[in-house]
């Protein structure tokens, strides 16, 4: 199996590479303890999907600790990349989202299954095996694909510094997922989590499932992603400016037309992340109470 982290994006509200900000004692970044744990749970392979001007960094920090340790690929999210034929507008200066990302990772991907993170959540070691069990028991060739994700608590993923972007998720009795919508304004007012959206605020449950961005797929995502490309960009040649193909949209075109399931795996486990440069203490103090209950080493990869 093989892990695909999407590392291309350069974190503006955060105000840098937050990618390769140190949070571990042994100056381990968030990536480091995915990675870890990743390699727990059974995956043999990284991908990284990274941005061409950041290789050298990528080399010379997290890919040097990790050699010989998992099979490692870099791979360039570039916007001319399955864009033949597009007009691409000259104040087009980034690529075209989450599921362009993760379409820039097929050849390196090949027929293995995969999950895929951000770079810059933690996302703890349940979810990496949760995954990990569910693709390495998806019956494989049927026509419908079996992909799954790993579903997040609301309340578990907040922060205190601002407002963040959740995809939210409705399942059927059978944990099989049929809504996700993404809500981009999310926080706690006067204890209760709401949402922004046309001028007003509105409730969310305190266990409303979030995604996270933390996936599991077989190789059948990729045909859906290519074909989902071609009609992204004919529905939006009025706005190539600034449209995104986003990863939950392609699932959820998959899903509309009876090609997948996904199925959500439910997680009590706290995801932290650095959205906000005020967030990185939080990091860095869950992770010295982690290594403090024996759930990681001091020193990550020593």
């Amino acid at each position: 199996m093989t892990l695909v982290i999407m590392a291309a994006g350069m974190g503006s509200r955060y105000g840098g590479l937050k990618q390769l900000d140190p949070v571990g004692p042994g100056g381990e970044f968030i990536i480091d303890y995915s990675i870890y744990d990743a390699i727990r749970a059974g995956f043999n392979k990284v991908v990284f999907i990274i941005k061409e001007e950041n290789l050298e960094a990528f080399k010379e920090t997290v890919s040097r600790r990790i050699e010989g340790k998992i099979d490692i690929e870099f791979v360039f999210q570039k916007i001319e990349k399955y864009a033949d034929g597009v007009d691409i507008p000259e104040a087009r200066k980034k690529p075209w989202g989450t599921a362009h990302a993760v379409l820039c990772a097929r050849e390196a991907v090949g027929d293995d299954d995969f999950a895929v993170i951000n770079s810059d959540d933690f996302y703890g070691k349940a979810s990496f095996a949760i995954i990990a069990d569910h693709l390495r028991a998806a019956k494989k060739g049927e026509a419908k694909a079996h992909f799954c994700m790993s579903g997040f608590k609301l309340c578990n993923t907040l922060t205190e510094n601002g407002h963040v972007s959740r995809g939210i998720c409705e399942t059927d009795e059978n944990g099989i997922l049929s809504v996700i919508t993404e809500r981009t304004k999310i926080q706690r007012n006067n204890g209760t989590i709401q949402y922004f959206e046309d001028d007003k605020w509105f409730d969310l449950s305190e266990n409303a499932i979030a995604s996270m961005n933390c996936w599991g797929f077989t190789k059948e995502f990729f045909k859906e992603l290519e074909g989902g490309i071609a009609e992204f960009f004919e529905e939006n040649k009025a706005n190539l400016e600034k449209c995104e193909y986003y990863l939950p949209s392609a699932v959820k075109n998959m899903i509309s037309k009876g090609l997948c399931d996904v199925k959500v795996l439910g997680t009590d486990a706290r995801w932290y992340g650095v959205t906000y440069h005020e967030d990185r203490q939080a990091v860095v103090d869950a992770l010295n109470a982690m290594i403090a209950a024996g759930e990681y080493p001091e020193r990550l990869w020593n």
